[in-house]
C-alpha cells in the first residue's frame, strides 16, 4: 500500500485528489495538510510514503519546501503538482529533490503513474511539463533569468514579491535584517534589475509570482 500525505492550500482541491485516490488500488491517503509545515509530522513519523505538494508560486517556496519535507525523511518521495500552463521553472526548483512533477491539468492515468513510478524509485515528469522544458532548451527559446537564483535567494524573491517587508522576511526565515537585504541586492544583480517593482514584475512575467501580497 502506498501511503501518500496531499498538501494544497486549498481544501477543495484537497477533497478533489483524495477522491481520485481513494478510488486507486494499492493507494492510500494518510494525511492532509494546508502547507508544507504542517505536514512535517506526518513525514518525521515515517507515515508518508509519497507527498503530493501543490507548488505555490512555481518555483519560489516550493523548492525550499521540498527541502524542508526531505530533511525529515529523505526516503520520502515528493511529487510537485504544478498550476497548469505555467512558465519553464527555475532550476532551483527542478533541482529540489523532488522525484516527480504533474500538472493539474494532467489525466488521472499520468497523474496515478507519477505516483507509483516515484515510489518504485524511479522519477516522473508530465508530458506537458516536459514540452515546456525542452521549449526553453531549444535555439532561441526564452530562459528564464530566475534559473541561476539559489533556493534561499528564491525564498527571498517570493516573500519580497508577496509584498513582505525585510523585517517580515527575516523573522520567518531566522536572518538578520542585514543579511536580508544582501540577498535582495545580490538579487538584484544577478537579475538586472534595480528595485522590488522591477523585482515584481520580471516575476510576473516569467510565472514565478502571483500578484499582490498575501
Amino acid at each position: 500500500m502506498i501511503r501518500v500525505v496531499l498538501v494544497d492550500s486549498q481544501r477543495l482541491v484537497r477533497t478533489g485528489l483524495r477522491r481520485v485516490l481513494e478510488e486507486s488500488p494499492g493507494i492510500e491517503v494518510v494525511a492532509e495538510a494546508d502547507s508544507a509545515e504542517t505536514a512535517v509530522p506526518s513525514v518525521r513519523t515515517g507515515a508518508a510514503d509519497v507527498i503530493l505538494l501543490a507548488a505555490r508560486p512555481p518555483g519560489t517556496e516550493t523548492a525550499a519546501a521540498v527541502h524542508a519535507l526531505l530533511v525529515q525523511r529523505p526516503q520520502t518521495k515528493v511529487v510537485v503538482l504544478t498550476p497548469p500552463g505555467t512558465a519553464p521553472y527555475p532550476a532551483a526548483l527542478l533541482e529540489s529533490g523532488a522525484a516527480g512533477f504533474v500538472s493539474k491539468a494532467c489525466s488521472v492515468e499520468d497523474f496515478l503513474t507519477a505516483i507509483r513510478t516515484v515510489y518504485e524509485g524511479g522519477r516522473y515528469v508530465g508530458d506537458d511539463i516536459a514540452r515546456q522544458l525542452a521549449h526553453s532548451l531549444l535555439p532561441g527559446g526564452e530562459r528564464s533569468p530566475f534559473d541561476a537564483l539559489s533556493r534561499r535567494e528564491l525564498e527571498v524573491m517570493g516573500m519580497l514579491t508577496r509584498g513582505r517587508s525585510v523585517r517580515q522576511i527575516a523573522a520567518a526565515l531566522g536572518l538578520s535584517p542585514k543579511t536580508v537585504n544582501t540577498y535582495r541586492y545580490r538579487l538584484y544583480g544577478k537579475l538586472g534589475i534595480g528595485n522590488d517593482v522591477e523585482l515584481t514584475r520580471l516575476a510576473l512575467r516569467y510565472g514565478v509570482a502571483e500578484p499582490g501580497p498575501d
